[in-house]
C-alpha cells in the first residue's frame, strides 16, 4: 500500500504523477527529451542506461518497465538487457557504451564518483560530449525517478507481459504521449 493516497490502479510512477500533475508535466518532457528524442545514442542504448541505473536503484517498477522499453527497441532482445543488468562488461554490447555504462553506475553512487579517467575512456570508445552529459543526466534523473517511485511505496505489478506490453507502446508512441493516458490536459488547452 502506498505511504499516500494515491489514484487507483495506475502502477509505479504513473500513481504519483497522477497525483500532481504539475510536477509530472516537467518529468515527462524531461524523460521525452532523454529517452525518446532523436540522439546519437539510440533509443535502446539510453533505455539500457536507465534500466541499469535502476538496477542499481533496486527499483523493480522502473528496471522492468524501462527494460521491456529497451528490448522493444532492441527487437524484443529481453536477454540482452537480464546480462546489462547483470554484468554489462560481458554483454554483447558496444565497448562505448560499456564505458557509458561505467559512467551511469558512478553516477549513481554519486556524481563525484565520476572521474577524469572514465570520461577520456568513454572518449577513447568514440563517445562525444553530449553523449556523456546525457549519459550523467540519465543516470541522475533515474535516481530522482527511482526514490519517487519506492519513496512513496507505489504499487508495482509483478507480471513482466503488463511490462513487455507497455514498453513496447512507450518505445513507439514516447513519454508523452502515453502520459496522456493519466494526465489532464492543462487548463486552457483542447
Amino acid at each position: 500500500m502506498a505511504h499516500i493516497s494515491l489514484p487507483e490502479g495506475l502502477p509505479g510512477i504513473r500513481g504519483p504523477m497522477a497525483f500532481r500533475p504539475e510536477t509530472a508535466r516537467p518529468m515527462n518532457l524531461l524523460a521525452e527529451e532523454l529517452l525518446h528524442a532523436p540522439n546519437a545514442l539510440t533509443g535502446g542504448e539510453r533505455e539500457l542506461i536507465a534500466t541499469y541505473v535502476s538496477s542499481l536503484n533496486d527499483c523493480y517498477f522502473c528496471q522492468t518497465v524501462h527494460g521491456a522499453i529497451a528490448a522493444a527497441h532492441l527487437d524484443g532482445d529481453e536477454e540482452l538487457v537480464r546480462r546489462v543488468k547483470a554484468d554489462f562488461q560481458h554483454a554483447d554490447i558496444s565497448e562505448k557504451l560499456k564505458a557509458l555504462l561505467v559512467i551511469a553506475g558512478k553516477v549513481q553512487r554519486g556524481g563525484k564518483h565520476v572521474t577524469a579517467e572514465d570520461v577520456a575512456a568513454a572518449r577513447a570508445q568514440g563517445a562525444t560530449d553530449l553523449e556523456i552529459h546525457d549519459t550523467v543526466l540519465i543516470a541522475a534523473a533515474f535516481c530522482m525517478f527511482n526514490r519517487y517511485v519506492d519513496g512513496l511505496a507505489t504499487w508495482q505489478p509483478r507480471d513482466e507481459a503488463t511490462y513487455r506490453e507497455r514498453g513496447k507502446k512507450t518505445a513507439r508512441e514516447g513519454y508523452v504521449s502515453m502520459s496522456r493516458e493519466y494526465l489532464p490536459e492543462p487548463a486552457g488547452k483542447v
